[in-house]
This record gives structure tokens, C-alpha cells and sequence, in this order.
């Protein structure tokens, strides 16, 4: 159920607000264009500066839109073991096929506060969860041995991997097998990600080319020599746009570009800001690259 390319979806704001219409349209603008799962509430998202109302409207919303056509991975996570089951069971309640559940940030617990909290979610609530590890944002970084004691709950199915070591997609296949689930949160490295054993990404790029992502993990995932040769020519239009997307601090550059294509505002909240001249400058020549402007 969980592979290709899933959009871990921004959240567009009007007057500092949830614009409806907007999240709507960005929804439906997925489902047409081949988008394999939606990812509301995620980090991408700006889950830390949503209210728990709009956290909760955000995936409700994608649930109702999509219709069941395609799997909705909530994000719930939290520094709070507490607060990430309540949004969990809320997900759960909804009707979300799966939670994305991020390490806990600014905590810095050890691998065995890491296993206690996952076990915690996974013991109050029945859909499949997605570890989400990124070190470079959470500080820490969930070893593949806590990852294997956690594959072995009844709900943990996989990881959202953005340690960005390729090599970790061997040593997680190799401990835990081809059951589990590995998706990366690293759209530079989707090709060789996949090439090793993953199944797809959890994808900021494809916010603004969900068709050329969408078409990138097909051909990657396949089998034949001629698809993976035109995996590799999709991916080289895309590299400049997935580097374009972090000049600056995630979401706001992709949220330009959401703008530029019509599709939302540019608008972020604090402690973000909306990107600089220069930056613009280098989406849209990225944009440009990849023929999406």
C-alpha cells in the first residue's frame, strides 16, 4: 500500500489561517496527476505551528477529498509521547490508512526512550506506523537494532528514512527483511534509494511535479532495463528542482514554488519566513529547467 511517490503536503495559509480552498485544490491537483499517497501534517506540513484543531482538519480534509482512491499516512508525531497518540488515535478515528510518527525532537532520548515512546503510540492504537528519522532536524538518529525491536510490535511497518546514508537501506534490509517498508524523505537520492531495496519517497519536490515523481518511482521500481534507463533521464530533470527546494529552510522555497504555479500562497509561519529574491530566483530557473513554468 505504501510505496511510489507520496507528497508530503504543504499547508497553505491565507491571513495567517488554513485556506480551504487552496489545501482542497492541492489535493485534487494530486489525485489527477498520478500522486501514489498523501502525507497531510507532516513537518513539511508546518505540524509544529499548526493548532491541534487545524492539525486534525488538514487530514480529515484529505481523507474526505481523496475518497479512499489513494492512502492517506497522517503525520502525528511529537516530542510528546502523549500528544503523539492522541493524534494518532484521532488519525486512526478519521480513517488515515497509516501514521507517519517522527522521532522525537529537542528531547534527545536514548534508543531505549526511542523504543518505549513508538511502543507507547503502537500500544494505544491500531493503524500501521512509519518511523520517521531524521536526524539532522531531531538530533537524534534511531539505530536499525531499536528499528528491528520495533518492527517486531504489532503496528510498526516501516520508516521514513532522511538520514541521507544510503548504506542504511542495505543494513535495514539486511536486519529486518523485505516486509519492511522503506521510503525516503530524501527526493536527491530516490534513484539509488530505490535501487537498493526501497519501495519510494515521502517527497516534497512532488508538491509542485507530482507527475514527473509519480512517473520517476514507477519507472524505478520496475524491473526492466528500458524503464530504469528512463528513471535515471526522469531523475536528472528533477535533481535541480529537489535541490532548489532546500536553498532555504523547508517549506518555504516549495511553497514559492506552489505560488509561482498557481496552485497556493508563499505564505509561512513565523518562525519562518518567505524566501529571499535571490532564492526566487533559483526556483524559478529550477522550475524552468524541468519545463513545470
Amino acid at each position: 500500500m505504501f510505496k511510489g511517490s507520496n507528497v508530503a503536503l504543504i499547508t497553505p495559509f491565507k491571513d495567517n489561517n488554513l485556506d480551504v480552498e487552496a489545501y482542497v485544490k492541492l489535493i485534487h491537483f494530486h489525485l489527477k496527476n498520478g500522486t501514489n499517497g498523501l502525507v497531510p501534517a507532516g513537518t513539511t506540513g508546518e505540524s509544529p505551528t499548526l493548532s491541534h484543531r487545524e492539525h486534525q482538519q488538514v487530514i480529515e480534509l484529505c481523507i474526505k477529498e481523496s475518497k479512499g482512491t489513494i492512502p492517506v499516512i497522517a503525520g502525528t508525531g511529537s516530542n510528546s509521547t502523549k500528544e503523539a497518540i492522541s493524534l494518532t488515535k484521532h488519525a486512526e478515528k478519521v480513517g488515515a490508512n497509516g501514521a507517519l510518527v517522527v522521532t522525537p525532537y529537542y528531547n534527545k532520548p536514548t534508543q531505549e526512550g526511542l523504543y518505549q515512546h513508538y511502543k507507547a503510540i503502537n500500544d494505544d492504537c491500531g493503524i500501521p506506523i512509519i518511523i520517521y528519522n531524521i536526524p539532522s532536524r531531531s538530533v537524534i538518529d534511531m539505530s536499525v537494532d531499536t528499528m528491528a525491536r520495533l518492527f517486531e510490535l504489532k503496528n510498526i511497518i516501516g520508516v521514513k528514512d532522511a538520514t541521507g546514508i544510503l548504506d542504511r537501506v542495505d543494513e535495514q534490509k539486511k536486519k529486518l527483511g523485505d516486509d519492511f517498508v522503506q521510503l525516503t524523505g530524501n527526493d536527491d537520492n530516490a534513484f539509488e534509494f530505490n535501487k537498493r531495496g526501497g519501495v519510494g519517497a515521502i517527497s516534497v519536490t512532488a508538491n509542485i511535479a507530482p507527475k514527473l515523481c509519480s512517473d520517476f518511482q514507477k519507472f524505478s521500481l520496475s524491473k526492466s532495463d528500458n524503464e530504469q534507463k528512463e528513471a535515471e533521464r526522469v531523475d536528472k530533470i528533477l535533481q535541480p528542482v529537489h535541490r532548489a527546494m532546500f536553498i532555504e529552510s523547508n517549506p518555504s522555497p516549495v511553497k514559492y514554488a506552489a505560488k509561482v504555479l498557481g496552485l497556493c500562497d508563499d505564505e509561512v509561519r513565523l518562525p519562518l519566513v518567505r524566501i529571499t529574491k535571490k532564492t526566487k530566483d533559483e526556483v524559478k530557473v529550477a522550475l524552468s529547467s524541468a519545463k513545470l513554468i
